[in-house]
Parts: structure tokens; C-alpha cells; sequence
């Protein structure tokens, strides 16, 4: 990431209407990432999309008419910023494919997507939901299991995303409330929340898998490590001590994900430490505790690493920031 690309905060509701299809076709890949929209009723076509962008987050409420939406590879390649897409079905229902799976949607049910990956939203009648689209950065859980996941029906009546979706359902219904360093601390909220409902229906999966398997210890050292990016002397030593692995058995692992151990950390407490540089509430705190705060506690070398991995300097990336000065 560089500096062109840090985000803004939009402080207005955004609100379109339209009943041109090719009008709406623009809207659509202007509002999300670039996609092919299609139907089969282009001459009584009407839309209407609101949205709320917060940072690089943005909440956009969909009200129209039957349409199928893809994700095509062929536009992949159009942007390099990584998404996940949240959405929530709020009346009507919606079939949503990627990654070989099929999940149909009904009122309050939820669905993810990776916009690294073709995907199809189909919708044969009328209907209105809710799309949640946040960098990928904001989920602290493995892109790798995240894809596990995608077009995963998560049922709004029951279990961990029956305490979500109310939430996502009054931010929708709250957008002109949402603004500044408030509205991005609740959108912050909602992807912590959605992280917790992915991160349940894994560990729910790896645990009704057969005793022994890697994921399950895949799935502990990745918890192990999140929770000690803080110590700064995590490394490769202490989380194959820590699960009773040699070295060697650990840096297999993780030679399947396709990154070394060493990285891997490197690069979750790099991104914690951007996540908080952006972060208003934390204003206060020194680039060097933000650093320590993650266990990068040699303030040159976390310098060193963060210009490298973002293209400026921890500091300049705070200050040139355009939100972390906004008022509540």
C-alpha cells in the first residue's frame, strides 16, 4: 500500500437512484469493484443504492430489481486492493456462488466473499440487502481459511451470526449517524464481529474433523500466534515449543500456506500496527509504542520494515493520514 492509496472518510450518505441499466451497471462497479451486471428486464429496471464509506470500509444498502451480479476474472486484475464482501440478505432472497459453492439467502442471512476470486449474486425477484465490503486487512484470520467460508450460508436466526446480524441491520439503518472517528470505530466493531462468527464456524469445522488432522494444529499455532504478537520474543522456536512440534514439523506446516513462520508474524504484527496507526482513538500514542504494542519493540528496524512493506515511513503514513485528525 502507499500513501495514494490511503483512504478517506466520506462524512455524507451517498444516495443514487436509477432506472437506466447501463446507468446502474456503472453505479455498481464504481460502488464495489469492477463487475458485470446483468437482466433480463432491462426496460422496467429501477434501483436505488445508499452507502456510507468509512476509511476504506463502506456499508452499501441494495434496493432493486431481479439481476445477477459476477465477479468476473477477466476484471480481477482491474484493482489491487484486496476486499471481503458481507452481504446480508434483508427481504427477497439471493443465491450467492464462489469457490464451487452455492448458499441461497433468505431475510437476515449472511454471506462472504473474496474479490481476489470470481463470484455470482443472483437475485430472480425483487429485493434489498445489505453489503459490507472491508479491506482484508480488517479480519484477523487467515485469507487462506476465510476460503473455506466463502459463499457459506450464515443462517441469521441461530448460533454466533444471529448476534451479528442485528448489529450490520442497525448500522444500515443508522448510515447518516455513521461519520468520523465514531463511524469508523463501529465499522471496526462489525469486522471484529464478523471475525468472531468465521472464526466460530471454523473452529466448529476443525473440530468435527478426524483427531490428528494438520488443520486442527495448524488452527491452534495460528490462534498461539495471534495471541502473543504482543511478547517480542515470539518466534518459530517458541511456537514449536508451545504445541510440542519440532522445528522442522512447523516449518513444514507452513511451507504449505507458502510462507515462513518468521514471515507470517512479520507480517500480523505489521499489519496491527498499520490498523492502529490509522486508528483516531490512538492518536495519542507515540509511532514507537504503537510498534511495541505489537512486539516490535527496536523502533528503527520496525522503520525499516513498515517503509519497505508500505512505501513510507511509519510516521509520514500516520501524519499524511487524512482521518487520524478527524473530530467526533
Amino acid at each position: 500500500m502507499t500513501m495514494e492509496s490511503v483512504p478517506q472518510i466520506v462524512s455524507e450518505v451517498s444516495s443514487v437512484k436509477s432506472r437506466d441499466f447501463g446507468d446502474w451497471c456503472k453505479i455498481m462497479s464504481a460502488s464495489f469493484v469492477p463487475l458485470v451486471v446483468s437482466s433480463s428486464d432491462k426496460d422496467h429496471f429501477r434501483g436505488r443504492l445508499r452507502s456510507r464509506q468509512l476509511a476504506d470500509a463502506s456499508l452499501i444498502e441494495l434496493t432493486a430489481t431481479p439481476q445477477t451480479i459476477e465477479r468476473a476474472p477477466g476484471l480481477i486484475t482491474q484493482t489491487d486492493k484486496p476486499y471481503f464482501i458481507v452481504s446480508m440478505q434483508l427481504s427477497g432472497t439471493g443465491m450467492m456462488m464462489q469457490d464451487g459453492r452455492e448458499a441461497v439467502l433468505g431475510p437476515g442471512d449472511m454471506a462472504i466473499f473474496d474479490t481476489n476470486r470470481a463470484y455470482t449474486r443472483t437475485y430472480d425477484t425483487d429485493f434489498r440487502s445489505l453489503v459490507f465490503r472491508l479491506p482484508q486487512s480488517f479480519l484477523d484470520l487467515p485469507s487462506e481459511s476465510i476460503s473455506q467460508l466463502t459463499a457459506t450460508r450464515f443462517a441469521g436466526d441461530s448460533g454466533p451470526s444471529s448476534l451479528v446480524a442485528p448489529f450490520l441491520g442497525g448500522l444500515a439503518n443508522n448510515m447518516d449517524r455513521l461519520s468520523g472517528v465514531t463511524g469508523l470505530r463501529f465499522v471496526r466493531n462489525a469486522a471484529d464481529l464478523v471475525a468472531t462468527m468465521l472464526h466460530s464456524e471454523l473452529g466448529s469445522r476443525i473440530t468435527s474433523a478426524p483427531t490428528g488432522n494438520r488443520a486442527i494444529l495448524l488452527r491452534d499455532i495460528d490462534l498461539f500466534i495471534e495471541g502473543n504478537l504482543a511478547d517480542p520474543h515470539l518466534d518459530p522456536q517458541s511456537v514449536a515449543s508451545a504445541h510440542y512440534i519440532s522445528l522442522r514439523t512447523l516449518h513444514g506446516l507452513f511451507h504449505d500456506r507458502g510462507v515462513s513462520v518468521s514471515s507470517w508474524i512479520r507480517t500480523r504484527r505489521l499489519d496491527l500496527c498499520q490498523r492502529d496507526l490509522l486508528d483516531p482513538i490512538l492518536s495519542h500514542l507515540p509511532v514507537a509504542s504503537i510498534a511495541a504494542r505489537h512486539g516490535l519493540t527496536d523502533p528503527a528496524h520496525f522503520s525499516r520494515l513498515f517503509k519497505r512493506t508500505y512505501g513510507v515511513s511509519p510516521t509520514d503514513y500516520r501524519v499524511r493520514s487524512p482521518y487520524t485528525h478527524t473530530e467526533l
